[in-house]
């Protein structure tokens, strides 16, 4: 399966449609801990959020449908989905490692009630920093914040996969 990643220049309605599909899609398989209200509720400000990050990359499936997307601000992932039936496929770590190689991203906050997302991301070397128990909403969804662990150690010794994964390209 061939699948491209896109850096977004401009950012279109139908576009932004095609977001919102994946987003609702992904939420509702992976955000077992919101009602569908809420999930409504949020769903009304994912345009604005969209259009007010800095960087914007989405992942096409062979038919150039948006199947993925990630926001990055500053060194900061701030937004990460992938459309349920697309899980399981390395489409994650492909658009983090993107992120991580294009634009040093090195940190992240996750709800602590998505444990996949968390071990995801430990897996490619996050690790927990802090911990609130809201979330930037206010809501009683505690963030777990998370920064890429660098190990400056044992440099030789340690696989170039491993490098790869929890560096980001030896970063």
């Amino acid at each position: 399966e061939q699948m491209k990643i896109i850096e977004v220049v401009e950012i279109t309605q139908s576009l932004i449609e095609q977001l919102i599909f994946v987003w609702e899609k992904s939420v509702k398989a992976t955000h077992l801990f919101l009602s569908d209200n809420e999930v409504e509720e949020i769903k009304k400000y994912i345009p604005q959020a969209l259009n007010g990050i800095a960087h914007l990359i989405i992942a096409e499936n062979e038919s150039s449908r948006p199947v993925a997307f990630m926001g990055i601000e500053e060194q900061k992932l701030e937004m990460l989905f992938i459309a349920p039936e697309e899980r399981g496929k390395g489409l994650g770590r492909k658009l983090l490692q993107y992120g991580i190689e294009n634009y040093s991203v090195n940190e992240l906050a996750v709800n602590e009630q998505n444990p996949l997302a968390k071990g995801f991301y430990e897996h490619m070397g996050f690790h927990v920093y802090k911990r609130t128990d809201h979330d930037e909403q206010g809501n009683p969804y505690p963030l777990l914040y998370m920064k890429l662990k660098i190990h400056r150690t044992g440099y030789g010794r340690t696989s170039r996969f491993r490098l790869w994964t929890s560096q980001g390209i030896l970063a």
